[in-house]
């Protein structure tokens, strides 16, 4: 049996209104599969944003920040331009701790203001903008798809704090 997958083919343009539908399932608001990103930091306090289920793992702060700048990258690809420098220094993965310089509603606010500047973004590449190489619905797609992959981890992480409180409070 084969593992070689192809990938259905899509149109050559964007369509921005689906492009829209399917960035708001992964980032919000609502989405029928269950806490979509906007959902599932929504009810963080900064105390559980900082909060490392271990000393080797990301906390929540760090995962929204990472999927800003994602999602910032996918802007540049979508519009052929290179985006303004990012938040904080560095590329991919940061290390965000409480004190550290950033606060929480800082990273919420620079994953809103991604998350605004790539929807406004794809509403114009649905008008015919053309890009070599890459594919507008990909990228989209991906991007979603990135969102709702790390909203579930943000979700498992608010269940793991909450299981180490009770379990100490219980001990």
């Amino acid at each position: 049996m084969s593992t070689t997958t192809t990938k259905t083919a899509i149109p050559d343009t964007l369509d921005a209104r689906v492009a829209a539908r399917i960035l708001e399932e992964g980032y919000g608001p609502g989405a029928w599969h269950g806490a979509d990103m906007k959902a599932a930091i929504a009810d963080v306090s900064p105390k559980l944003a900082f909060w490392r289920p271990s000393s080797k793992r990301h906390n929540i702060a760090e995962i929204v920040l990472h999927h800003a700048y994602c999602v910032r990258n996918v802007r540049g690809q979508l519009s052929g331009e290179t985006p303004e420098p990012f938040l904080v220094d560095g590329d991919d993965w940061f290390l965000v701790d409480a004190g550290g310089g950033l606060t929480w509603p800082r990273i919420q606010k620079a994953l809103d203001d991604e998350q605004r500047k790539l929807s406004e973004c794809v509403g114009k590449a649905g008008r015919g903008s053309a890009l070599k190489g890459v594919e507008p619905f990909d990228l989209v797609l991906g991007a979603a798809c990135h969102a709702i992959y790390h909203a579930g981890q943000i979700q498992l992480i608010k269940r793991l704090h909450g299981a180490s409180t009770t379990q100490s409070l219980l001990t």
